[in-house]
């Protein structure tokens, strides 16, 4: 590795290093349906609250202070990668940084997740929603720059959050279960919804291309709530402006991922939106994902979360059965069907990554 990150001891950055270039990983050719040595495999939420050592570099520190800050995003994107030997780092971020770069008056509160002060209702709050320019977020720069110095051969991926979840934030000032005034404004003002999303996806393009152009080797437009609505209206509403997104890096040479919650009946429009990798949640097996997307894409995932809390035996079943799965399509890269879970034993993370390389390796 060329160097330490100066407010972090050297001794602690084990990082594997290798003659290769990321765009030779395992994660990047199986995005690309190329042939891999073993199965990739790394866990959205991976850097963050189920590491000890996260916990104990982010005490006191508020999640968006952490997020402005490279030398702590790098450290705390590096350390699953220490610690489990996954074959990618994530960048650590949060899909609302992009908003409060260009002025939304919002915040991340523990335990509730990101809270707007006002929730946007009507034309006029379009004027409070500005283009995202690369000087907006030029601490994303320099702490991609920061961990690509440090994986080596290990490829980082960026991400941004979706227009339709990024809306929903917006609209209903915070998380929401039922997304009722989502709705309410998506088809009582479709005029405005539409202008809305619009602003979003070029916010969320451009912060992939940020990354993107920084080092970061793919990508991944997460669309965390978008399985609350019906395909035909994932059509017309959302698929547009997801499209939209994911274009700002089509130029770039790096493999796209597009993932969201509960979307088993939405996966041949989110491939069609212009993705690599379409991201399968826990509650569709990558059999029926495939059935549904046919050899186009490569999927990701998707172990339930839960498991991880099973006992071993019963965690490995699981875990082979998604790797056989997977190695029917075209690319497979091993994932949760969510985010790693706060009381997660990070030792059974570490666990699941020997095992899937083990077995797909065979």
């Amino acid at each position: 590795m060329s160097r330490c990150l100066a407010v972090f001891p050297c001794e602690d950055l084990r990082v594997k290093s290798s003659p290769n270039s990321p765009r030779d990983s395992a994660l990047v050719r199986a995005a690309r349906r190329q042939s891999v040595p073993h199965t990739p495999v790394w866990f959205m939420r991976q850097a963050g609250r189920s590491l000890p050592e996260y916990r104990k570099v982010r005490e006191g520190v508020g999640m968006l202070d952490a997020c402005r800050s490279p030398e702590l995003v790098a450290e705390i994107t590096l350390q699953p990668v220490r610690r489990h030997g996954v074959d990618a780092a994530i960048l650590f971020s949060d899909i609302v940084l992009p908003l409060a770069a260009v002025g939304v008056d919002l915040d991340i509160v523990p335990g509730v997740g990101p809270v707007v002060a006002q929730p946007f209702r009507a034309h006029a709050d379009l004027d409070r929603i500005p283009e995202l320019t690369p000087e907006h977020v030029s601490f994303i720069t320099e702490a991609v720059g920061l961990v690509v110095a440090e994986l080596g051969a290990t490829p980082l991926i960026g991400f941004a959050g979706a227009p339709f979840t990024l809306a929903s934030y917006l609209i209903e000032g915070g998380p929401s279960k039922n997304h009722e005034r989502t709705k309410a404004l998506m088809y009582g003002d479709p005029e405005l919804w539409h202008a809305l999303c619009a602003r979003l996806a070029q916010i969320s393009g451009l912060f992939l291309g940020v990354q993107a152009r920084a080092g970061a080797s793919a990508v991944q437009l997460f669309d965390s709530w978008v399985g609350a609505l019906p395909r035909r209206d994932y059509d017309t509403f959302v698929q547009p402006h997801s499209r939209v997104a994911l274009l700002a890096v089509a130029d770039l040479d790096v493999p796209t991922i597009h993932f969201g919650v509960g979307t088993g009946e939405l996966l041949a429009s989110m491939g069609a939106a212009g993705a690599d990798v379409v991201g399968v949640d826990y509650r569709t097996s990558l059999t029926d994902a495939r059935a549904r997307l046919g050899d186009r894409y490569a999927v990701q995932g998707n172990l339930d979360p839960a498991l991880l809390f099973a006992p071993w035996p019963a965690l490995e079943k699981a875990v082979l059965s998604i790797v056989a799965e997977g190695a029917q399509a075209p690319g497979h890269i091993f994932n949760l069907g969510h985010g790693v879970l706060p009381d997660t034993d990070p030792a059974v993370l570490t666990r699941v990554v020997e095992l899937v390389h083990e077995a797909s390796a065979r």
